[in-house]
C-alpha cells in the first residue's frame, strides 16, 4: 500500500514536471514574440527587414481572405514531403553502399566532407540552369541540403556497431547481408532515427528563406 502511493506521488510529479516544462516554452515563446512586437513598434529594430508580429498575422489573414494562404502551405508542406522522404532513402542507401565496400568509402570522405560544408545556396543558379526554373529546382535545393547529412550521421552509426558483434557472426560464416540485416541495421536504428528528425528541419531550411526564396528570385531574374 505504501509503495502504491509512493507511486502515485512519483507519477504527480511527473505530471507537474512536465506541466512546468511546457509552461516554461510558452512562456518563454510569448516573451520573445512580445519583446519582438516592442522593438518594432520602438522603432529599435527595421521593421522592413525584421517584420512584426502584428505584421505577419495580418499577412496571414490577407493570404487567408485572398484564398492563397492554403495553396502555399500545401506547397510547403508537399516539398517539404518530397525532399524528406528522397533525402532518407537515398541517404540512406548510400550510407550501406559506403559501408558495404570500405574502398568506395575511403574515395568519397573528402568528397562528402566538402560537399558538407558547401554552402548549397552558392549551387541555385547552377540547379536552376540543370534541372529547371520551377518547383524541382526547390526540391532539389532541399535534398542536396538533406542527403549529405543522412549519409554521415547513418554511416557513422553503422561504424560505431560493436564490432564484437560483428566479429560474433563472421565466426559463424555469416554474409556481409545477414550482417548488415542482424546487426548492423538494427543497432543503427537510434540513429536513423534522428537522422529522421535532423531531415526534416534540413529539408524545410532548403524551401524557406532565404535558400528557396533566393531561388525564386534567381528564377525570376533569369526571366528578364
Amino acid at each position: 500500500m505504501n509503495k502504491s502511493i509512493q507511486y502515485q506521488k512519483y507519477l504527480k510529479k511527473q505530471k507537474i514536471n512536465k506541466l512546468l516544462v511546457i509552461l516554461t516554452q510558452l512562456a518563454i515563446v510569448i516573451f520573445l514574440i512580445g519583446l519582438w512586437q516592442f522593438l518594432a513598434n520602438k522603432e529599435i529594430i527595421n521593421v522592413f527587414i525584421y517584420s512584426s508580429p502584428q505584421k505577419v498575422v495580418e499577412t496571414i489573414i490577407s493570404l487567408h481572405v485572398d484564398n492563397n494562404l492554403y495553396n502555399h502551405i500545401f506547397i510547403t508542406v508537399y516539398e517539404t514531403i518530397i525532399s524528406f522522404i528522397l533525402g532518407t532513402l537515398i541517404g540512406t542507401i548510400i550510407a550501406i553502399l559506403l559501408w558495404w565496400n570500405n574502398f568506395l568509402y575511403k574515395v568519397m570522405d573528402p568528397y562528402l566532407t566538402i560537399l558538407n560544408s558547401l554552402p548549397k545556396v552558392a549551387l541555385g543558379p547552377i540547379i536552376i540552369i540543370i534541372v529547371g526554373a520551377n518547383m524541382n529546382s526547390i526540391i532539389v535545393m532541399a535534398l542536396l541540403i538533406s542527403v549529405i547529412i543522412t549519409i554521415l550521421n547513418v554511416y557513422n552509426g553503422f561504424s560505431n556497431t560493436d564490432q564484437n558483434k560483428i566479429n560474433l557472426l563472421k565466426s559463424f560464416q555469416a554474409t556481409k547481408f545477414q550482417i548488415l540485416k542482424m546487426v548492423i541495421l538494427p543497432n543503427s536504428y537510434p540513429t536513423i532515427i534522428s537522422s529522421l528528425k535532423i531531415n526534416v528541419s534540413m529539408s524545410l531550411i532548403g524551401l524557406l528563406p532565404p535558400v528557396g526564396e533566393k531561388t525564386f528570385f534567381n528564377k525570376c531574374y533569369s526571366r528578364y
